[in-house]
């Protein structure tokens, strides 16, 4: 089966009207996918729930498993408009191998803040969030990933580790410091039900998103202090 599928068909009623259909079921699975996980999220549920006929799942997406691909690369896109910003500024900062720590700690920093935000942000974060932990936890379609860009922000974060720490990028230890340094956030990703209420929260969104981000950043500094500070005889070794 060919995983590009998208879109198959506009309806009848026109490309436009087409794209809308296409749209919301995309809307509808990305949420029972993340709820029930795929073997749990039926196509006629999806259909019901998207106001269309079950027919449409196989129309526009060459059945389940393609909607299920449209909606990874769909969050997949999404990351990328959340990611680009703070990416293209963590790239300058390594283009320049004179680049200051404070500089590089500044670049990490800002894709924590892009992180944060495509996790734990807006309305459809908590959508977003059941879809990638269905999908990492192996409830997803056979053979799917989580995308490209989950790898690249990675990536770029073990590279500026790397550049603070005079390690290499895919030195075992660079690699765990940026799983934990990045890891703060998890707790609120993996379990934010249970995360909200040790914190009295009713939601993070606000000023409680803002202090989440805030002490995830102080606590960051500090962990890149006792880094740099261990490393010392490394740093800025090629």
């Amino acid at each position: 089966m060919s995983q590009n599928k998208s879109p198959r068909h506009p309806c009848e009623g026109g490309y436009a009207r087409g794209e809308d259909t296409r749209k919301r079921l995309i809307e509808v699975a990305i949420r029972l996918f993340g709820e029930r996980g795929y073997d749990g999220a039926s196509s006629r549920e999806i259909a019901r729930q998207a106001g269309v006929n079950a027919p449409a799942l196989q129309y526009y997406f060459d059945g389940k498993e393609g909607l299920y691909r449209a909606c990874s690369q769909h969050l997949a896109d999404t990351a990328a408009a959340y990611f680009a910003t703070a990416l293209q500024a963590a790239d300058a900062v390594l283009a320049d191998p004179h680049a200051p720590l404070a500089a590089l700690t500044e670049a990490f920093l800002g894709l924590q803040d892009a992180i944060a935000d495509f996790l734990l942000a807006g309305d459809d974060a908590q959508t977003r969030r059941l879809f990638i932990a269905q999908q990492q936890a192996g409830n997803g379609a056979t053979g799917s990933e989580t995308g490209p860009r989950q790898s690249r922000m990675a990536e770029t974060c073990s590279a500026i580790i790397g550049r603070l720490t005079g390690r290499p990028a895919n030195d075992p230890l660079t690699r765990l410091r940026q799983m934990t340094a990045n890891g703060q956030l998890m707790v609120f990703h993996v379990i934010p039900r249970t995360a909200l209420q040790a914190m009295g929260w009713d939601r993070l969104e606000g000023r409680n998103l803002e202090y989440l981000k805030h002490t995830v950043k102080q606590q960051t500094r500090a962990l890149i202090r006792c880094w740099t500070d261990e490393d010392a005889p490394a740093q800025h070794q090629p």
